[in-house]
C-alpha cells in the first residue's frame, strides 16, 4: 500500500493537469474570438464532423444489410434539419429513431 501522501501527491497532480487540460482552450480562444480561422471552423467543424458520421454509419449499415433502413434515416434526418430551422441535435436524433426503429421493426 502506497504511503497517504504518494496517493494525495498523485491526486494534487492529476487535479492540476485536468484543471489545466480544461481551462486551456477557453484562455487561448478568448483571444482568437474574432480569428477568421476559428469562425470558418466553428462554421464547417459540425459539418464536416456529420459527413464522417455518416459514412460510418452507411458503411456499417452496408455491411450489415441494412443499407436502406440508412438511407431512409438519412432522408429523414435532412428533411427534420431543413423543416426545423436547422436543429443539428433535433435532426440527428430524427434520423437515429428512424434507424432504429427501421432496424428493429422489419
Amino acid at each position: 500500500m502506497p504511503e497517504p501522501w504518494y496517493v494525495v501527491a498523485v491526486l494534487a497532480i492529476v487535479f492540476v493537469i485536468t484543471v489545466a487540460l480544461r481551462a486551456v482552450p477557453f484562455a487561448i480562444l478568448r483571444p482568437l474570438s474574432e480569428s477568421r480561422f476559428v469562425m470558418t471552423m466553428a462554421t464547417w467543424m459540425p459539418v464536416g464532423i456529420l459527413a464522417i458520421l455518416a459514412a460510418v454509419t452507411f458503411r456499417t449499415s452496408a455491411l450489415a444489410g441494412h443499407a436502406p433502413h440508412a438511407l431512409a434515416a438519412a432522408v429523414v434526418t435532412v428533411v427534420v434539419h431543413l423543416g426545423a430551422g436547422r436543429r443539428t441535435l433535433l435532426s440527428v436524433g430524427a434520423g437515429t429513431l428512424t434507424f432504429v426503429a427501421l432496424v428493429n421493426l422489419t
